[in-house]
């Protein structure tokens, strides 16, 4: 792909075959998210935003590379990535090269979306506004499933939606539409504008490398190498 000098990026997380073979999985809000989800990847490649696509990995299961399962989710738009990576973790961050390659070219935003709302996404925003990179959160571009908790309760989608954008907005990231991030991004606006959003430094290159070098995954090590 040709390189581009965005300084925005936006992340494609998890949305891959292996969920659908998950218990929990349930057609209801599929639909609704692909809508949310291509809207976002297309405005984003219209605009030479780079686009990031992320896989979850574990060594068993349907997310095991020998399931066959870890490739885009049905329905996804077909899109070629500015980047692809494996992750071992629920941050995209932990134990990959992501924040290196952030790093190298000037890309100091990032807009957040995929799969599930409350655990992947959540997580990598958290760890990105850590790492001092500023986020853009599109909720209506993210897909999560009622949970029940230990209580007997179960939340719904929407109920758990909302409980992330509480505890996200203001803290680690603004909450926006698909229409909002691809506004904010082609003026390179900056996030986390909320009047209790503390000031992040610029995103640290040590902090990440030191992090990085936490993974335990040979293949994950390589590419860290590779990146760096």
């Amino acid at each position: 792909m040709t390189e581009n000098h965005s300084r925005t990026a936006l992340l494609v997380i998890d949305a891959q075959a292996s969920f659908p073979h998950r218990p929990y999985w349930q057609v209801d809000n599929v639909g609704e998210y692909l809508v949310e989800q291509n809207r976002l990847i297309q405005g984003c490649l219209t605009n030479d935003i780079p686009v990031i696509r992320i896989f979850h990995v574990e060594p068993s299961g349907v997310f095991s590379l020998a399931s066959g399962f870890v490739k885009p989710l049905e329905g996804l738009v077909a899109f070629e990535a500015s980047f692809t990576l494996q992750k071992y973790a629920h941050s995209a961050f932990s134990g990959t090269p992501l924040a290196s390659w952030l790093i190298r070219r000037g890309i100091n935003r990032l807009i957040i979306s995929g799969i599930r709302t409350e655990q992947c996404c959540e997580t990598t925003t958290r760890c990105a506004s850590d790492l001092g990179f500023a986020v853009d959160y599109v909720t209506a571009a993210t897909l999560t499933f009622p949970m029940k908790h230990s209580s007997g309760r179960t939340f719904a989608t929407d109920e758990i939606k909302v409980r992330t954008e509480l505890v996200l907005e203001g803290r680690f990231a603004h909450i926006v539409s698909v229409d909002e991030a691809l506004q904010r991004a082609a003026s390179n606006a900056p996030s986390n504008t909320a009047s209790n959003a503390p000031s992040y430094a610029a995103p640290n290159a040590t902090t990440c490398a030191a992090m990085n070098k936490t993974t335990t995954n040979p293949a994950a090590t390589a590419d860290i190498a590779a990146v760096a």
